[in-house]
């Protein structure tokens, strides 16, 4: 069901490989987790059908595995969801539902539509099966380009490099982990930091899918204290012209979150000179808005 992505290398101009998980199904790497997540239910919770709230690249990738398995999905949105993602969503077969203004609100009720019917909630991050199923893309690389020295990773909630950070930890531990955020929205950084998850001021920024809070006790959090080794912020000028260049250089149109892992990398790329680096394009579903500021 989930497609293996190319790894190519590029020059941009320090030679870098890409891992091009934007090309995977849904557009985006999140379509791992959840057909991880759905293929361990049991037949019973497969039968009563799962729950989940997303306004974008996760609603997607469930109702997307749902489908492949032949279960029932209902996704949660907020009423700020794009029309074009809850058509996506819709056209995948998942019943959709609107509720409140925003995504938190639309998570909640989700949950509580999950207890009360006993189906299965899946977490967007706060789930070590969902990480397990994004690690699959660390499997794919190491195999692809074998000893890496370092790879770079957008971090939102954190379940990605969970996955992929893990992976590389048991199999290639000379591998670097390197968590990217942007300057507007370092929320698992500053959590990190922290030792808890604590309320982080945010700004607006381009990468929309990294964006948000965490969930109290979130699994990922000590998951991302013990995979990644360094942390790079980026802004939202160098994350927009990191994603130009992918565009004018790759012909790969890529959403912020992956512009984020591709900025830090041209940030620090002086640093990792001569070494085998890759950067995970996570996924290309941009919002209009994104869309025509990279156009622009």
């Amino acid at each position: 069901m989930v497609r293996e992505t190319p790894c190519e290398l590029a020059h941009l101009p320090e030679p870098v490989w890409l891992k091009l998980e934007h090309l995977q199904h849904t557009g985006s790497f999140k379509f791992r987790g959840a057909c991880n997540k759905i293929a361990l239910l049991t037949p019973e919770q497969a039968a009563a059908g799962v729950i989940t709230a997303s306004n974008g690249n996760h609603g997607l990738g469930v109702a997307a595995a749902a489908r492949a398995r032949g279960i029932a999905a209902d996704v949660y949105v907020s009423a700020h969801v794009a029309p074009a993602k809850a058509q996506r969503i819709e056209a995948l077969g998942a019943r959709l539902h609107r509720a409140g203004e925003d995504p938190l609100t639309a998570e909640l009720a989700a949950r509580r539509a999950a207890e009360e019917s006993g189906r299965v909630f899946i977490s967007p991050y706060n789930d070590v099966d969902v990480a397990a199923g994004q690690g699959t893309i660390a499997v794919e690389m190491e195999r692809q380009v074998p000893e890496l020295d370092a790879v770079f990773v957008a971090v939102g909630g954190g379940g990605l490099i969970a996955g992929i950070g893990s992976y590389f930890k048991s199999v290639s531990p000379r591998t670097e982990i390197v968590g990217c955020w942007p300057e507007n929205s370092p929320v698992m950084l500053r959590c990190m930091e922290a030792g808890a998850v604590i309320d982080v001021p945010e700004e607006a920024t381009i990468s929309e899918s990294t964006a948000g809070g965490l969930e109290p006790e979130s699994v990922t959090l000590e998951l991302c204290r013990a995979v990644i080794d360094r942390g790079v912020l980026v802004t939202e000028d160098e994350i927009l012209a990191a994603m130009r260049l992918l565009l004018a250089t790759e012909h790969w149109l890529v959403e912020g979150a992956a512009g984020v892992a591709l900025a830090a990398f041209l940030k620090e790329a002086a640093r990792y000179r001569d070494k085998r680096v890759a950067v995970v394009l996570c996924g290309r579903n941009l919002s209009p808005a994104v869309l025509a500021r990279t156009l622009g």
